[in-house]
């Protein structure tokens, strides 16, 4: 188990240009519960103005605990001033009440016995930061023991998937120092969650309805109610999705109130992967150690020569999306199609029922894999002809240009390419007329896409990707865990973060509009 902190697990960064606007979000915070504040007063242009907004938040909410900062312009803050000053308005901070101060090690190795007397009367912690990406942590180290401190805060940009490794295993190989450790940007966000179960004190969240300070923060909210940031243990099973990007999707929702349903010590997460970084992925997938994992575009095709078995079916397709770990090696499989065949063979007979695939990806791949066992007459179109081609051929179907299908009419069409998803929502395959009576969209974002609006006005059955979302996911949870997968649970909250989505989308659109 990791240390008692002596802060809370979750820290609220505040970076506002004035002193009120500071304070109404602090008390904002406090009111949600949150006990434990970084207040930046760089960020102000007097900082003393945010010495007084600590006197004063203090006063009606003395159970807080206040990390005060004022890091240097020339170390990537936004303080003008010597290190003299920026010594003495974070004193003047302790004066006012703030616990910890925050001192950057390139003011530190320059501060003499003026840090040692900041230590005596608030928690001091050393920070260091990396924009350009993770350096060799040992030297990191090496460096920042030299100047004594009551515990070490090292920030580091996450430039590949190992690289949260790199710090995390700070903790690992430091344990009698108190640390704080974080990898900033997207692909540095496991660090974010994973940091305290690993050993850190703590991690920062950005507050809610507002920026962070720092990329790849996220709301207090959700790293507790979705993330479970308080609950974690070294012992948790680590699960994810790799894709790229990897922030639209709603798996982390729809797995983390899974686990939480059935009380699972595990946490799910979002790795954004590029294209050439899998070999780096499956670095750190060993090293955590991984447990499982979802796959999504562009890496279930090319994910096929990492593993160390792959079932049959997921073979002929030539796609997995879910990976686990079992007995040291990895396994794939392609529960895609069970996504495909459970919601349409509700509706009709598949045996008997003709069906066009719109496609040549790794999920229109399983989408006629699936359906030519089942028996399925197939044909398939697509906007690149040639990896069509090369598709109907590999399972027996017709191959049709995008003109040819709009003469024909099938039992059903499923659409298993981009065009419609966020934000290419007024994109549709198709310009004229639907050539199905059942259209079924794999894009679940938005769940009504420009096909579905266009099918459901001449008459079709319309079936939107979220049903194969929820019973490929479904199938992932029971791999994952062995378990009976808690599916309206998965459903009720796939639905809450797909309106949480639009409703980000919508306030994105009206910000903008604003700012034009």
């Amino acid at each position: 188990m990791p240390p008692r902190s002596p802060f809370p697990r979750i820290c609220i960064a505040l970076g506002f240009p004035d002193a009120e606007r500071l304070l109404a979000q602090a008390r904002n915070e406090y009111e949600a519960g949150e006990r434990f504040f970084e207040f930046r007063l760089d960020y102000l242009p007097k900082p003393e103005q945010g010495v007084a907004a600590i006197r004063k938040f203090l006063a009606r909410h003395g159970d807080c605990a206040i990390l005060a900062t004022c890091r240097r312009h020339q170390n990537m803050g936004r303080f003008n001033g010597s290190i003299e000053e920026q010594l003495r308005i974070l004193e003047a901070a302790i004066a006012a009440g703030a616990k910890a101060v925050d001192v950057e090690i390139e003011s530190a190795e320059d501060c003499g016995p003026r840090l040692k007397a900041l230590q005596s009367h608030a928690y001091v912690l050393l920070s260091y930061h990396n924009y350009g990406g993770t350096p060799p942590v040992d030297a990191v180290m090496r460096r920042m023991q030299c100047v004594p401190a009551d515990g070490y805060k090292i920030v580091t940009t996450a430039k590949k998937p190992s690289d949260n490794y790199k710090v995390l295993e700070i903790a690992r190989s430091y344990p009698k120092l108190d640390t704080v450790l974080l990898a900033m940007g997207e692909t540095g966000f496991p660090t974010r969650v994973l940091s305290p179960g690993f050993g850190g004190l703590y991690t920062y969240a950005a507050p809610n309805a507002a920026a962070g300070t720092a990329s790849g923060q996220v709301s207090a909210s959700q790293l507790r109610n979705l993330y479970r940031v308080e609950k974690i243990s070294r012992d948790a099973k680590i699960y994810g999705v790799i894709a790229d990007p990897v922030r639209h999707s709603i798996s982390p929702a729809v797995h983390n109130r899974a686990f939480q349903a059935r009380r699972c010590d595990a946490v799910y997460l979002p790795f954004w992967v590029h294209a050439v970084q899998l070999k780096d992925f499956f670095l750190l997938a060993t090293k955590l150690p991984i447990s499982g994992f979802s796959v999504t575009i562009p890496h279930k095709q090319r994910i096929i020569r990492y593993l160390d078995v792959v079932e049959p079916l997921a073979r002929r397709i030539g796609a997995v999306n879910t990976v686990w770990r079992k007995s040291g090696k990895w396994r794939g499989t392609n529960t895609d199609t069970c996504g495909v065949t459970g919601p349409l063979a509700k509706r009709l007979r598949l045996g008997k029922a003709s069906a066009l695939i719109v496609g040549n990806g790794g999920a229109a791949r399983g989408a006629l894999y699936a359906l030519a066992d089942a028996g399925v007459k197939l044909a398939v179109t697509g906007r690149n002809l040639d990896r069509v081609r090369v598709l109907a051929r590999a399972v027996g179907a017709e191959l049709l240009t995008r003109e040819q299908a709009d003469t024909r009419m099938f039992d059903v069409l499923v659409h298993a390419t981009p065009l419609g998803m966020v934000p290419r929502s007024g994109e549709c395959f198709f310009s004229g007329r639907i050539p199905a009576k059942l259209v079924f969209d794999m894009v679940y974002n938005p769940l009504e896409t420009l096909l579905l609006r266009k099918a459901k006005s001449q008459g079709a059955e319309c079936v939107n990707g979220l049903e194969m979302f929820i019973e490929q996911a479904v199938r992932q949870f029971e791999i994952f865990t062995g378990e009976n997968a808690p599916r309206a649970v998965m459903e009720r909250a796939a639905l809450e973060a797909l309106a949480q989505m639009q409703d980000q989308n919508i306030a994105k659109a009206v910000n903008s509009a604003a700012s034009h």
